[in-house]
């Protein structure tokens, strides 16, 4: 792969298991977890875009929130928490750094945020708020966590954040090609 590229589509399948893992990092969030769940099936599986790769590895985030297991629910928890805090200061990967970018604001909007993510986090015990901003602003982006907060279901929200995360993956890749 050079750089942040993504190879052709077609040529997934045999790639070096850490040019695997380096496509997952760059359209999703470093993740070990995310890793050892979708590498495998990059190799195992040939895929017509880089859209219906994103949508198999959203079943399998899926089938993990819809699991009964604790040990899948901590599974899941892991991959959702490793995208950065919105609005967080250190952000590791430069896609986040690039999309986060357009949230600056005033030190009482980014109060706002912190206190929001605090709650949220409250209020959903090893999720992380995770939302597509497409352009958003960051106001709209606050009323969107205020009514996620409100509505309080575990299992809607884990739904909503794999949504996000396969939303802004095609993205990336859109960006990235």
């Amino acid at each position: 792969m050079a750089g942040n590229k993504l190879p052709p589509i077609e040529t997934i399948p045999q790639l070096p298991t850490e040019n695997r893992a380096a496509i997952l990092d760059l359209l999703f969030e470093p993740s070990t977890q995310l890793h050892t769940l979708a590498v495998p099936l990059l190799h195992e599986k040939t895929f017509s875009s880089y859209n219906d790769l994103v949508a198999a590895i959203g079943i399998q985030l899926t089938e993990l929130s819809e699991s009964a297991s604790s040990s899948d629910t901590q599974w899941l928890r892991s991959i959702l928490g490793s995208h950065p805090r919105l609005g967080a200061k250190k952000v590791e990967s430069a896609q986040s750094q690039a999309e986060q970018a357009q949230l600056k604001g005033s030190n009482e909007e980014v109060e706002q945020l912190r206190q929001l993510n605090e709650e949220y986090e409250a209020k959903f015990p090893g999720l992380r708020y995770v939302v597509f901003v497409n352009g958003r602003s960051r106001t709209v982006i606050m009323e969107d966590m205020r009514k996620r907060i409100a509505g309080g279901d575990l299992a809607t929200e884990r739904s909503a954040a794999i949504r996000a995360m396969c939303e802004i993956a095609a993205d990336r890749a859109t960006k990235l090609m």
